[in-house]
């Protein structure tokens, strides 16, 4: 059974980094993609980025293109999510999810597992100055 602990949210000004930690027991990401959603307050939930050792190797969402780096590290059952250049709307609480079918369903709108095992708890970002 997969278990995800996601980790590293904190307090930030703008233009600063962060960077989130998922650790994941089972994991390979031959077996699964791995990835980051998002929910800020009154906001629906969305899809942040995603990798997988299948193809689509990876997704970002436009709104973090070109300033999120998702990586992952099998040797030490990780998926790590680099944020730079944070904006105040990147406040939100960040979940890590696994996915059976790796990054192919990611896209915006996308709600990402169904069943709840496949989350891990949230880790809050705040960015404010």
């Amino acid at each position: 059974e997969v278990q995800l602990q996601a980790s590293g949210g904190g307090l930030v000004q703008p233009g600063g980094s962060l960077n989130l930690s998922c650790a994941i027991s089972s994991f390979s990401l031959d077996h699964y993609g791995i990835g980051w959603f998002r929910q800020a307050p009154g906001t629906e939930r969305e899809v942040v980025s995603c990798i997988s050792n299948s193809d689509p190797r990876t997704y970002y969402a436009n709104s973090v293109k070109g300033r999120f780096i998702i990586s992952g590290d099998n040797a030490k059952g990780t998926v790590s999510l680099q944020m730079n250049s944070l904006k105040p709307e990147d406040t939100a609480v960040y979940y890590c999810a696994a996915d059976l079918f790796g990054c192919m369903y990611w896209k915006s709108g996308y709600r990402g597992p169904i069943d709840d095992k496949y989350w891990g708890q949230g880790t809050l970002v705040t960015v404010s100055s």
